[in-house]
């Protein structure tokens, strides 16, 4: 269905791909896989359109293209899911689902087929409960990931590139789309799958391809496939996962007490308490209210009832500034919107959090801005040619840290991640892990909300769940299991 010969492109002097050559047959679902920053993401822009290759051959069903624009490569049957959401943030979810083929009546918008077909697109993915009206920015991250599954499946196109697409789902919206995905082989669609996440890869994929540094490594089949190898490939190396060493150690007071909040229609009489030293992770389906409780406890959102304090002083509703002052830090699920100032240099975003620190009369203190920076980065092992380059031209596992930098910065003394490793490949999420163990070692208290059980189970030491906006339960270290947790998740 598709050969890719000796594609090439570059940035700005970056080696992004180079020669890659490689064939997807018809019908298969094809894995892709590799670091980030390997070249997946910018192969499957480029057959999506999105980029123009500086060299090489595009060929779907024999026949080849050359695409100068992601409307060309939709009508040639390409569709993509992408890793970034890609919307029109004040445009409702049906304008959103409909960009660039839009219902006509008598040569006017037909609004109504509109809203219909929408909330037709949205069943097969379960977000049928999504109002099409609103706009996309009121949706969570999540939300906006299945809208993007449903237009893209919801295009008719032969060929649907899936970047990272259950980063930000849970596992059983994520078991979801892997029914659909079973279904759109059934019929005949070639899928290209791009993930860090070795069960989904196994469970989906036919053949996997490898990428490292712009290179194609290889290609095998799933059946002769198995972690260590593709590991080994991927990244050079064999990459073990951590035994989290705060687990065993004793914690120490509490440090965050959160005693019956509630926010009118979306969580109610939350209470639980993080102590010195410890991981607690919460767990919970899109809509159970977990990130909106990481918001209030920093103080985005007002709550209506209930009180928050940390090291037994009281955080004000919807005072962000004070949250910050009192040492609440907290890495948003989403880097790119809500995390970084993409055109901004790497040194520039860490101080973004500093900046009544770094303050000098009228003037900014450059020069300890930039050695905060360099430490820190180093640190952290940021990859990054300059302290000044755009963290745009970062791959992801660098923007996070860079993320986690700019809180580590304040020396928090409570640090909220939601979602840490989204779309992160396994070298930077072990070593994003290691932090947080090295962290809570150290004593900082950790909420961790994750959507990979496999990762909030092993880093915590305490699971809450959260279903429909109540508190439904809470396991221990010992106890927490994917099926214990999803259990209290679903209600099953």
């Amino acid at each position: 269905m598709i050969e890719l010969e000796n594609i090439t492109k570059s940035f700005g002097g970056v080696n992004a791909l180079s020669g890659v050559s490689l064939s997807i047959r018809t019908g298969e679902c094809h894995a892709l896989m590799g670091e980030n920053g390997a070249g997946k993401s910018t192969l499957g822009k480029v057959l999506a359109g999105i980029h123009r290759p500086d060299g090489g051959t595009i060929r779907i069903g024999g026949r080849e293209h050359v695409f100068r624009s992601p409307r060309d490569a939709m009508l040639a049957g390409v569709g993509m899911v992408h890793q970034e959401l890609a919307f029109c943030p004040q445009l409702s979810v049906a304008e959103n689902l409909h960009l660039g083929r839009y219902p006509r009546r008598g040569g006017m918008l037909d609004r109504i087929a509109m809203r219909s077909h929408a909330r037709t697109l949205l069943q097969p993915v379960g977000a049928e409960s999504i109002d099409v009206d609103q706009p996309i920015s009121a949706l969570s991250t999540a939300q906006e990931q299945l809208v993007q599954i449903a237009a893209a499946v919801g295009s008719e196109a032969d060929v649907l590139i899936f970047d990272e697409p259950t980063s930000s789902l849970a596992e059983p919206d994520a078991q979801r789309l892997f029914t659909l995905i079973d279904s759109l082989k059934a019929q005949g669609k070639t899928i290209i799958y791009v993930s860090h996440r070795m069960p989904e890869i196994f469970r989906l994929c036919d053949r996997i391809s490898v990428l490292r540094d712009g290179k194609h490594v290889g290609t095998i089949d799933r059946a002769a496939a198995n972690n260590d190898d593709l590991v080994k490939m991927m990244v050079g190396r064999s990459v073990e996962t951590i035994a989290p060493k705060h687990i065993d150690q004793p914690v120490g007071q509490v440090a965050l007490s959160v005693k019956s909040i509630a926010r009118r229609g979306v969580f109610d009489d939350i209470s639980f308490a993080v102590r010195a030293g410890e991981i607690v992770g919460l767990a919970g389906l899109i809509g159970s209210g977990r990130s909106e409780v990481a918001r209030a406890i920093f103080g985005l959102d007002k709550i209506d009832a209930g009180r928050i304090t940390l090291a037994g002083n009281s955080l004000a509703s919807g005072d962000l500034r004070g949250a910050m002052r009192a040492g609440v830090c907290l890495v948003p699920e989403d880097r790119k919107r809500q995390g970084l100032v993409l055109m901004m240099g790497g040194q520039q975003n860490v101080s973004l959090s500093l900046l009544d620190r770094l303050r000098r009369l009228l003037w900014l203190d450059r020069r300890k801005q930039r050695l905060i920076a360099s430490e820190l980065f180093a640190r952290l092992n940021v990859k990054t040619p300059s302290l000044d380059d755009p963290v745009s031209s970062l791959s992801g596992g660098n923007q996070q840290k860079v993320v986690l930098a700019k809180w580590l910065a304040r020396r928090p003394k409570l640090l909220i991640v939601d979602e840490p490793t989204r779309g992160v490949d396994v070298g930077a999420k072990r070593a994003i892990h290691e932090l947080l163990d090295e962290l809570a070692l150290s004593g900082i208290p950790i909420l961790l909300i994750s959507s990979e059980l496999p990762e909030l189970i092993a880093l915590s030491t305490r699971v809450l769940v959260m279903r429909s906006g109540k508190m439904v339960g809470e396991l221990p270290h010992a106890q927490a299991t994917q099926e214990s947790v999803l259990r209290l998740m679903t209600g099953v």
